[in-house]
């Protein structure tokens, strides 16, 4: 029988709360270049002192570059991979109070105007379908999404774990909620999302991690669990999927936004195989934007893990 988790007293959600908030604004006042500094000394203790999570990203990396890199290569990948996890956090931090100025286009004219000219496309691919399912993988900067949509006025909703510590919560999601973006908890989210994409929002997720309540997909040549949500989303709504990141360049703030041509549901006589069709052409256009940018994707999850007692998915 699962064990019930004890509810935290206020005095301790206190002192996370107070504990995070000086942490961002540490972050927040921290010169960019120190900041990246910093990012890389935790990314490469993370690299050199946490084995379980050097071997999953060596492993990852061997098997989905098999015959491609070297043993270095490989090697120099996981841990600049190991150094742009803790990047992203840091950049998150600074770009949520970047993105969060109504004077955003005129402080920050060549990046910002050039982030939000490229999401064009997507608001494009929005307001042509009504809403559709943005997807991204964990890699580069995940996170600017939710911050670029309400600046390109795309209605955006995303899937979020709830914190429990309601303190934390408010301060992590206050900037998104106060820019019109919806968060939906991730519990029970699919029938949420359903009414999300009635409405004419489009919807984020990040589709890219390992479940048991999913499809056996290709991914860099080997099957991997992956949720079917958006593809049936996708087929039950007729709206497309939209793959999207934002990857860094060099220089502070530069970024290669990469928007996909839309992922649309056909004409089918299995439900299911179209299912399986959506989600793998999905899989295949996160696959080409990793390996454009190996070093900026998250190779420690256990991307290809396998459930013991797992029955097929839709059978």
């Amino acid at each position: 029988m699962k064990k019930k988790r004890k509810k935290k007293s206020e005095s301790l959600k206190l002192l996370e709360y107070a504990a995070v908030y000086s942490m961002l604004f540490i972050t927040r006042i921290t010169a960019l270049i120190i900041a990246r500094k910093i990012s890389n000394v935790l990314g490469d203790i993370l690299f050199f002192c946490v084995k379980k999570r050097r071997n999953i990203a060596l492993e990852n990396l061997r098997n989905a570059f098999k015959n491609e890199k070297s043993e270095q290569e490989i090697k120099e990948i996981a841990r600049q991979s190991c150094r742009s996890f803790f990047f992203t956090f840091i950049e998150i931090v600074k770009i949520r109070y970047i993105f969060a100025k109504l004077d955003i286009i005129n402080n920050h004219q060549s990046n910002a105007r050039d982030i939000v000219k490229l999401f064009g496309k997507a608001k494009e691919i929005h307001d042509e379908a009504g809403g559709c399912i943005f997807v991204t993988p964990h890699i580069g900067n995940w996170e600017i999404l939710p911050h670029v949509s309400s600046a390109a006025g795309l209605p955006l909703a995303i899937v979020a774990r709830p914190l429990d510590n309601q303190h934390l919560e408010k301060l992590v999601y206050a900037d998104r909620t106060s820019t019109g973006q919806i968060v939906i908890p991730k519990r029970n989210a699919f029938f949420a999302l359903q009414n999300i994409l009635k409405q004419g929002t489009s919807i984020g997720m990040l589709p890219d991690q390992s479940t048991m309540k999913g499809l056996l997909i290709d991914f860099f040549g080997r099957k991997a669990t992956t949720t079917p949500i958006p593809a049936m989303l996708a087929l039950k709504f007729k709206r497309p999927i939209v793959v999207v990141a934002c990857c860094r360049k060099r220089g502070d703030y530069q970024y290669d936004v990469i928007v996909s041509d839309p992922i649309r549901p056909g004409e089918y006589t299995s439900k299911k195989a179209e299912i399986i069709r959506i989600t793998g052409e999905m899989n295949r256009n996160m696959e080409a934007i990793i390996r454009k940018y190996p070093g900026q994707y998250l190779w420690m999850h256990n991307r290809w893990k396998r459930y013991k007692g797992k029955k097929e998915f839709m059978s």
